[in-house]
């Protein structure tokens, strides 16, 4: 071998060596790249460095990219010459590249190879261009099917780019279009996660606002419930009241009735929440209204020939029923509902069950007695028959009446409290102090164990003392 051919080896082979080195040095920035964030400034430094190091490997005069929508308009540029100017880039920018070596790479998304560019009709001359190109090479950024941008280099000498070039520039726009979906990926993900703190914000600022509401409901809804149980002679009455939320659909109720009777309400609504909250208190208004004992110096309504007044708690309860189902039947709410009428003076209790949780009526002796549901809840249907019952609760026998968030109270179904554990409290309460309603509350909640009230609760207790 000559002289001259071991030169030209020689210079081929540490050609080689420099692409080698130039795409590794490429390779490793795009991997750092990837793996970092996408901070703006930092992608444009990198790829201006691309541009750069492109020129070098390839022995090119100049190169640029073009940064592109998905409608082709151009979104920034890199230009590798000195004599760039902010101006000109503006320029460019907004621009849509249909013309020429790029508009023909964007076209076919395949690179393009120009030897001599004085005979190529894909080079389009642009007035006063900035440098001398003879020969020309341009690449599309491509990942899939979406195009990000355009990699063009030139040379003031024809045929200074090969097809071999080509191929290595492939290879280069190849790790640059996954920097670009890796980079708007980040700015996809740093958006959504500045939209979803700008939320985040909102959503806190908006559930502030509406737990204030909920506790003036919370508020608003204990004052419903009697403030103070009356004090009766003989007698003595407690209650509880746990809601599972801010606001519940369960009340109790004490007022006196005429006659020197006593009224006794423990209800509850079907829903939870807030729209049962507001049942509720329509409920609770409207068996004030029809049954609650006129204010003094009123006349009494006179009695219709049947012989029942408006306020007869049978009659009263009927039109409540009536009341619900015609303005409200078609939103699905009705609420169970015990009221009983006390005399304090002989014990005797009538009352109205319907459809709620047995209350229970307890002997001295720790018998125990269920109050079965004498008629269907109330507001399920227009004509319902309702029935009373009677009892005479003896000295010593007290009655706990309560809602099925006592039973149903325990993590699943298979744990709960039951009607077998209000049972033992009760038991449980006649050998301690006899505190009936206080038993049981305890044994509930520590039933619970720590778990949250899967329902609100309500209970109320009536003792008549002993002699």
């Amino acid at each position: 071998m000559d002289l001259d051919n071991l030169i030209e080896e020689f210079t081929k082979l540490k050609s080689e060596k420099l692409a080698l080195e130039t795409q590794g040095k490429l390779l490793e920035t795009f991997i750092r790249l990837v793996r970092s964030s996408s901070h703006e400034s930092r992608i444009k430094a990198t790829l201006k460095k691309t541009v750069d190091l492109t020129v070098e490997l390839t022995g090119a005069d100049d190169g640029s990219l073009f940064l592109l929508d998905n409608a082709g308009w151009v979104t920034d540029c890199i230009l590798m010459r000195e004599s760039s100017s902010a101006a000109e880039r503006r320029q460019l920018i907004g621009k849509v590249l249909d013309r020429g070596l790029a508009g023909w790479v964007i076209q076919h998304r395949r690179a393009g190879l120009i030897e001599d560019t004085t005979r190529d009709q894909r080079w389009y001359q642009m007035k006063d261009q900035p440098y001398v190109a003879r020969s020309a090479l341009a690449a599309p950024i491509l990942k899939g099917r979406e195009l990000f941008g355009v990699l063009s280099l030139v040379h003031s000498q024809p045929g200074r780019f090969s097809e071999k070039t080509a191929s290595l520039i492939q290879a280069t726009v190849d790790h640059i279009a996954i920097v670009l979906e890796n980079a708007q990926f980040y700015s996809r993900l740093e958006k959504a996660y500045q939209s979803l703190a700008q939320a985040k914000e909102q959503i806190e600022t908006y559930s502030q606002a509406l737990a204030a509401e909920l506790r003036k409901g919370r508020h608003m809804q204990r004052n419903f419930l009697p403030r103070y149980l009356p004090s009766i002679d003989g007698w003595t009455l407690d209650a509880r009241f746990h809601p599972a939320r801010q606001v519940s659909g369960d009340f109790y109720d004490v007022f006196p009735l005429s006659g020197r009777q006593l009224g006794l309400v423990i209800a509850d609504v079907c829903d939870k929440g807030v729209s049962a909250a507001l049942f509720m208190g329509l409920i609770r208004s409207l068996i004030r209204i029809f049954l609650e004992d006129p204010d003094p110096g009123t006349t009494p309504p006179a009695p219709d020939p049947t012989g029942r007044t408006d306020r007869d708690p049978l009659h009263a309860i009927t039109q409540i029923n009536r009341y619900l189902e015609s303005h409200h039947g078609h939103e699905g709410i009705f609420a169970t509902m015990f009221f009983g009428m006390l005399t304090p003076e002989t014990g005797q209790l009538c009352y109205v069950n319907a459809g709620h949780e047995s209350p229970l009526l307890v002997s001295p002796a720790g018998a125990i007695r269920a109050l079965k549901p004498t008629a269907p809840a109330v507001g399920m249907m227009p004509q319902t028959w309702f029935a009373t019952a009677d009892i005479h609760m003896q000295p010593g026998e007290t009655l706990i009446a309560f809602t099925d968030g006592v039973t149903e109270a325990g993590r699943t179904p298979g744990s709960f409290f039951g009607t077998s554990g209000v049972r033992r409290a009760l038991a449980a309460a006649r050998h301690a102090n006899n505190d009936c309603l206080g038993t049981l509350e305890q044994a509930v909640f520590a039933h619970l164990d720590g778990a949250d009230l899967t329902d609100d609760i309500a209970m109320i207790a009536v003792t008549r003392e002993k002699v």
